[in-house]
């Protein structure tokens, strides 16, 4: 982590002799300024080492700046991911005046070191990174490393808590818990025992996500009984054969919120179970209309799917890196998306 102080508008702005707003009308193209003051902050942003001297030479120069943005997605054999991927294509495209090709990258080794070490690399090509990531320390410093060398960092899908993140992009998980609880505990044909399955408590979206859940069941409908969460570790392998211990064990379960991925098991499990096994299906809510998801929905095996609508997450993460990247003194931002809400009778 570096302990070199970060240079300023404000600095750029005490070196030229002139006021903080000529400097933020060059670099932004606000309004016309003097040639010859604009080259005089040019060259002094470029010999105190301000990050955006760039923007400012193509600005002297009347071109337009064009960005590369850089996505780090999960799990390259992932439905969702992939959809995710292509959404970001194409809200990429429909800025090209702004954007050149974006930098969409895959990551199947989730753990902290090696997302670190993806999100070091692409921060060397890119004018802006989103990523999909635990919450952890090594992905912190790292973060706060590319902040420092004025590339911003936006946290996707699931919050991360460093104060140094540009901005976040996905849902308001508090409420994906709590609408997950309402379906459930109104749907169930009579009260019983409910589980959670999450993939890690290092995602922030499936921490409060559950927490939410679980408040929810407190409050509203006591009457229902709160399982320890099961853990998949983001594996449909054992998030299927968790499935079919836990009906086995616990006949008497009334609902399953999928609090992340596990889906494609959950349902293989269930189909399997309710086949061999008539009665009274227990009331199953997912994350996210995967093509099994959808299936599920259709067959019954499911009930709720409640996602992310990819395009206007997806151009809402678009329009919020570029709006940072032209605005650097912007406080941490924010897109939250509404719940996109499916049913057996909506898909």
């Amino acid at each position: 982590m570096s302990n070199t102080p970060k240079i300023t508008i404000a600095d750029v702005a005490k070196a030229a002799g002139v006021s903080l707003s000529t400097v933020d009308r060059v670099l932004n193209g606000r309004a016309p300024v003097r040639r010859d003051t604009a080259e005089r902050i040019h060259a002094v942003a470029e010999s105190i080492g301000f990050h955006a001297a760039g923007v400012i030479r193509e600005r002297v120069r009347g071109k337009r700046v064009r960005h590369t943005l850089g996505f780090l997605l999960q799990r390259t054999d992932a439905a969702f991911y992939q959809a995710l991927g292509a959404s970001l294509a194409v809200a990429n495209e429909a800025h090209g005046e702004d954007c050149t090709e974006p930098q969409i990258g895959y990551m199947d080794d989730l753990s902290p070191e090696a997302v670190a070490q993806r999100l070091r690399e692409m921060g060397e090509r890119v004018s802006a990174v989103a990523l999909v990531a635990v919450d952890h320390p090594l992905i912190w410093a790292e973060i706060e490393r590319l902040k420092n060398r004025g590339v911003p960092v936006f946290a996707l899908i699931s919050d991360l808590s460093t104060p140094a993140r540009a901005g976040y992009a996905g849902l308001d998980n508090r409420s994906v818990g709590r609408t997950a609880a309402w379906l459930i505990t109104h749907m169930a044909h009579m009260p019983g025992k409910l589980v959670t399955f999450v993939g890690s408590h290092r995602f922030q979206c499936q921490e409060v996500c559950e927490m939410s859940f679980r408040s929810f069941v407190r409050e509203h409908a006591p009457d229902f009984e709160l399982m320890e969460p099961l853990f998949t570790l983001e594996s449909d392998k054992l998030a299927e054969e968790g499935t079919r211990d836990l009906l086995h064990r616990h006949p008497d379960i009334v609902g399953i919120l999928i609090a992340g991925s596990g889906i494609d098991g959950v349902v293989q499990a269930l189909r399997e179970h309710y086949r061999d096994t008539p009665g009274t299906r227990p009331i199953c809510v997912v994350r996210e209309l995967t093509p099994h998801a959808r299936e599920g929905l259709r067959s019954g095996d499911l009930h709720a799917a409640l996602s992310h609508p990819l395009p206007q997450l997806a151009q809402g993460l678009v329009g919020m890196m570029l709006n940072v990247l032209a605005n650097p003194a912007l406080g941490l931002q924010q897109a939250v998306v509404a719940l996109d809400t499916q049913t057996p009778e909506s898909v």
